[in-house]
């Protein structure tokens, strides 16, 4: 699994950045391996934007999960989207960060990992893409039907449909099978370090 944390300076001894789209840095880290890649977050003085390219760099890496203090709604539609998971209200050291993330500590961020509602007139049955007029695309995990909420775009006669603004470009069937891939394992991690505090707190009820 990689781990991209906000970060205030490129190493893991470092201080996080609660914010997402303007921190200066992103500090990543692959669980398997604890091999660490940092790079600089050049939109971090954008005007207007910064959350959505931050997201798209972040999805660009490979990133299954974010660590943050906290996410704008337009990254977090990006990152939702690409099946990355979010923990947000996240502070302290980077290294901390990471420990408390293994130690399943950390809360997931509502409608994290593509499980929130989509723009556009387009929703998806279980894990899938549903397509609208706005190509919105909704990925749910369960059997229910994800239902889409906001605006419809209609497209002017003779002209091609566009992208609401923020909205990912249509995914090819290869980089769907491997964001969902990606998506799986971070899922039985997650699953694995919820097993491990429950059996550490069982551990302590019982002595």
């Amino acid at each position: 699994m990689r781990i991209a944390i906000s970060a205030l300076q490129p190493d893991l001894d470092g201080e996080m950045d609660p914010r997402f789209g303007r921190c200066p840095y992103f500090v990543i880290v692959d669980t398997e391996t604890m091999e660490t890649e940092t790079f600089a977050n050049q939109n971090a003085g954008a005007s207007s934007g910064a959350g959505i390219r931050a997201a798209q760099a972040v999805v660009g890496k490979g990133v299954d999960t974010v660590i943050t203090g906290r996410v704008g709604p337009n990254a977090h539609e990006v990152l939702s989207a690409a099946g990355v998971a979010m923990y947000t209200g996240v502070s302290g050291k980077i290294r901390d960060a990471l420990a408390m993330f293994k130690a399943g500590r950390l809360q997931s961020a509502p409608g994290a990992g593509g499980r929130t509602p989509s723009r556009g007139g387009g929703g998806g049955m279980g894990v899938g893409r549903g397509r609208g007029m706005g190509m919105g695309r909704g990925m749910g995990l369960g059997g229910g039907r994800m239902q889409s909420f906001g605006p419809v775009f209609h497209p002017t006669p003779g002209e091609e449909p566009s992208q609401p603004p923020g909205t990912p470009p249509p995914q090819s069937r290869e980089e769907e099978i491997r964001l969902l891939k990606r998506k799986a394992r971070a899922l039985a991690e997650e699953m694995a370090n919820i097993n491990r505090r429950i059996q550490e707190m069982e551990d302590r009820s019982g002595r």
